[in-house]
């Protein structure tokens, strides 16, 4: 169960990357509601990743924190906000993947 809301967590780590990027160049009232999705989901990333870590060793759970939500702002950035999708690019991302999945099977 554990690993479900690290997962999640991970997730909430993407999405207050995503609400960083929504913020750039915005003022006024949508730059507040993009800022409170930020401060929601960064309260939400840390408390699920702080249950997580209760039963899960730190020195593998936040890596595998950090590397999906590297990978999840990675892939929001190619789709939502038109950055590269370069072949060295996407090449990383998948050496990524595959050491957050050797991390947790050692």
């Amino acid at each position: 169960m554990n690993w479900i809301i690290l997962i999640v967590a991970g997730l909430f780590e993407s999405g207050f990357a995503f609400c960083l990027g929504k913020m750039k160049g915005l003022s006024g009232i949508p730059y507040y509601l993009w800022g409170a999705g930020f401060l929601l989901c960064l309260i939400a990333s840390m408390t699920l990743l702080a249950k997580a870590v209760q039963t899960l060793p730190i020195g593998t759970a936040y890596p595998v924190w950090t590397g999906i939500g590297a990978v999840g702002t990675v892939v929001l950035g190619i789709v939502f906000f038109h950055e590269p999708a370069s072949f060295a690019r996407l090449f990383f991302i998948v050496t990524l993947i595959a050491s957050i999945i050797g991390l947790k099977m050692v």
